[in-house]
């Protein structure tokens, strides 16, 4: 199955550490000016996900919700984002920003074999999509 987002192990890291001390968390990328280009970690109810905001999938072991304002996605669809975390300081009203670290989203484009396979499966729901077990 192609996945439109993932983590890398050190992202996953982070994100254990954080939603232990955080509870449950949720990504939004909103393709804004400066640091909304990056994307945003927020406790689950902390940010009002929106019709036009696209569910790109879970990240991570803690299972981690991931969205995409609509607009951006229009650009990004055609590629597999990783979600990425490296020394700095992001903005300070992602949860990671006290701990020295930002987030920061890596992109590659689709084979042509994972856009068919994306594209039968039909295409990425819009809106807020509970999770197992939680709910936003």
């Amino acid at each position: 199955m192609t996945k439109r987002v993932d983590a890398t192990a050190a992202a996953s890291g982070l994100l254990e550490r954080l939603t232990q001390q955080y509870g449950p968390l949720m990504f939004h990328q909103s393709g804004g000016c400066c640091d909304g280009s990056s994307p945003m970690c927020y406790p689950i109810g902390e940010f009002r996900i929106g019709d036009s905001d696209v569910f790109l999938g879970r990240i991570g072991s803690t299972d981690t919700p991931f969205y995409i304002g609509g607009r951006q996605f229009e650009y990004w669809q055609h590629t597999a984002l990783t979600v990425d975390v490296v020394p700095g300081r992001g903005s300070g009203f992602s949860v990671e920003a006290p701990e020295g670290m930002r987030f920061l989203v890596r992109s590659r484009i689709f084979t042509d074999g994972e856009i068919r396979e994306l594209e039968h499966e039909g295409g990425a729901p819009r809106g807020v999509q509970p999770p197992i077990g939680r709910a936003i």
